[in-house]
C-alpha cells in the first residue's frame, strides 16, 4: 500500500528562515501546479526567503531529470502540487489522496482539497493569496468540476475570449480564467514559459495572462486565432481516428494521434466527439492508463462509484502474476534515468528506499550485495561497470508493488502507471541506433499488458454501470 502522510500546515517556517535565504521551487506542469507555485513564492518570501529559481516536474522518467540541487547549500528546495517526494526536498506540499517517497524530516503540507493552491493561499498562509474567486476557477479546472458551475466543454477548450455584457462580472471572470488556462497548456512546453510566469507574474489570473501575452508576443508565438483553428482541426481529425471506439458509453483510445500543431491536442476533445460518453478510458504508449469520467455529464451513470477502487479491482486479476515478476533495480534505474542528463538528480538510493523500503527481492540469490547497492544506486546510470550492473541484476522490486507504488488518482479519475518497467531487459538495447518500428511490428510486452488492463477495465466498468442501473444509489 502507499504511504499516506496527513499533515496540515508548513512547520518549523520560522527555522527554515533562519536556516535558508534562498529557495527554488519545483511545480507540476499545469495551472494549479504554477498558480500553487507563485503563491509558495509569496508565503516563502512573506517569511524572508527569496525565491531565486523555478523548474518544471513531471511524473515518469522526468521527474528524475530534474536538476540537482543540494539541500545543505543556501538555496532552499522546495516541491509544490506533486504525490511523489524526493530526498533532496526541505519543503513538500501536495493535495492528492496519497504520497509516496516523502523523505522522513521534510517540512510538509499534505491536505486533501480540489486542488494544491487552495491549501497554500487559504490554510497555510495567515492572509489570502489568490483573490478567492481566482481559487475556485483553478479548482474547478483541475478538478474538472465544470457542471456544478454550468461550464460548457466549448467553453473549456477554446482560446478565444469575448466579454458577455449578459453575464455577471464574476462569471465572465472565469470564462477569462478558462482561457488562460488554455493559453498556458498551448505553450507549456516552450523553453522556461511555466518558470517564467512563475518568477514574474504576481498571484491573480489576470497578471498570469498579461505574462503570457507579453511571452507571446515576444517569442514570436502562434496567436489564439491560430491555436483555434488547430485545435479544430485535431477535433475534426479525431473523429475518425482508427485507434479509438466506444463500448456502452465508454471510450477506448489508444494514444491521441498528431499532436504536433500548437494548441491541438486537449484531454477532453473525445468527450467533445462523442458527448454522450459516460467514460474516457485511454492507454498511451508510455505504459500509462488513464479513467475518466466525462466531467460534462449530469446524469453520468456509476454515482458514487469510485474509478481508483475499480482500478484496484481490476490490477487483482493479475495480482499473482505481478507479485511474482520481479524487475531488477538495474531495469528500474536505466528506465527511470532515461531523460537524466550529468546534471540530474537521477534515480538514487534514498529514492528507492523511500518507494520500496523492505520491498526489495534476491533475484539470484546472492549473499553480502545489499551494502554495495546504496553506492552503485548513487552513480549515474550510464556511469556503472559491468560488474555494478550484475549486482543490480540480482536484487528487484515485484511488478506489483511498482505498480502500486506509481499509480493513483481519486474518485473520476486514475491512472495505472509504471507499466513501463515490465517486460524490459536489465539492459538499454546495445545499437546506439534504435531500428525504426515498423507496422508488422508488435507492441512491446508492457504495451500489450497496457492494452489488457484497458480492455479489463472497461469490462469492468460495463458491470459496474449495468448493476447501477439494476440497483440505482
Amino acid at each position: 500500500m502507499k504511504n499516506i502522510i496527513s499533515e496540515s500546515g508548513i512547520r518549523n517556517i520560522n527555522a527554515l528562515s533562519q536556516r535558508y535565504q534562498k529557495a527554488k521551487i519545483y511545480f507540476h506542469q499545469d495551472l494549479d501546479g504554477v498558480t500553487t507555485a507563485l503563491a509558495m513564492k509569496h508565503y516563502l518570501e512573506d517569511n524572508g526567503i527569496k525565491v531565486v529559481d523555478a523548474e518544471i516536474i513531471q511524473y515518469g522518467e522526468k521527474e528524475f531529470a530534474v536538476k540537482k540541487l543540494d539541500a545543505s547549500g543556501d538555496i532552499m528546495p522546495v516541491l509544490v502540487d506533486f504525490a511523489h517526494g524526493k530526498v533532496m526536498f526541505v519543503i513538500h506540499t501536495d493535495h492528492h489522496l496519497s504520497q509516496v517517497g516523502v523523505e522522513t524530516g521534510t517540512s510538509t503540507s499534505f491536505r486533501q482539497a480540489r486542488s494544491n493552491i487552495e491549501t497554500i493561499s487559504q490554510v497555510v498562509s495567515p492572509k489570502e493569496i489568490f483573490p478567492p474567486d481566482d481559487v475556485e476557477l483553478i479548482s474547478t479546472v483541475d478538478s474538472a468540476g465544470f457542471k456544478k458551475h454550468d461550464i460548457s466543454i466549448d467553453q473549456v477548450i477554446t482560446y478565444l475570449f469575448k466579454m458577455d455584457k449578459d453575464q455577471s462580472v464574476k462569471r465572465n471572470k472565469m470564462l477569462l480564467g478558462l482561457v488562460t488556462n488554455k493559453l498556458l497548456l498551448a505553450f507549456k512546453n516552450k523553453p522556461n514559459f511555466l518558470e517564467t510566469i512563475v518568477l514574474e507574474a504576481n498571484p491573480s489570473i489576470i497578471s498570469i495572462l498579461s505574462v503570457i501575452k507579453r511571452l507571446m508576443k515576444e517569442g514570436g508565438y502562434a496567436q489564439p486565432s491560430e491555436l483555434e483553428q488547430n485545435k479544430e482541426d485535431y477535433i475534426e481529425k479525431m473523429k475518425s481516428y482508427p485507434k479509438k471506439r466506444v463500448e456502452d458509453g465508454i471510450i477506448v483510445q489508444y494514444g491521441a494521434g498528431f499532436m504536433g500543431k500548437p494548441g491541438s491536442y486537449d484531454r477532453y476533445t473525445p468527450f467533445k466527439n462523442n458527448p454522450d460518453a459516460d467514460f474516457l478510458a485511454i492507454a498511451w504508449p508510455m505504459g500509462l492508463l488513464q479513467i475518466s469520467c466525462n466531467p460534462f455529464k449530469s446524469d453520468r451513470e456509476l454515482k458514487g462509484v469510485h474509478l481508483g477502487d475499480i482500478a484496484q479491482e481490476v490490477l487483482s486479476k493479475w495480482e499473482s502474476q505481478l507479485k511474482s515478476k520481479v524487475v531488477p533495480l538495474s531495469t528500474i534505474k536505466w528506465i527511470s534515468e532515461t531523460e537524466a542528463t550529468e546534471s540530474s538528480v537521477g534515480f538514487t538510493y534514498k529514492d528507492l528506499m523511500a518507494l520500496f523500503f523492505n520491498k526489495l527481492e534476491k533475484v539470484e540469490g546472492k549473499e553480502q550485495i545489499i551494502n554495495e547497492v546504496e553506492t552503485i544506486m548513487n552513480k549515474p546510470f550510464k556511469s556503472l561497470n559491468e560488474e555494478e550492473l550484475n549486482i543490480l541484476d540480482s536484487i528487484g522490486v515485484n511488478a506489483w508493488q511498482i505498480i502500486q507504488a506509481m499509480s493513483g488518482g481519486h474518485k473520476c479519475i486514475t491512472n495505472i502507471s509504471g507499466l513501463n518497467y515490465l517486460g524490459r531487459s536489465t539492459r538499454p538495447p546495445s545499437s546506439t541506433t534504435p531500428r525504426k518500428k515498423s507496422k508488422d511490428d508488435d507492441d512491446a510486452p508492457y504495451v500489450k499488458f497496457t492494452k489488457m488492463l484497458q480492455q479489463e477495465f472497461v469490462e469492468k466498468l460495463k458491470e459496474k454501470m449495468e448493476e447501477s442501473k439494476t440497483n440505482p444509489v
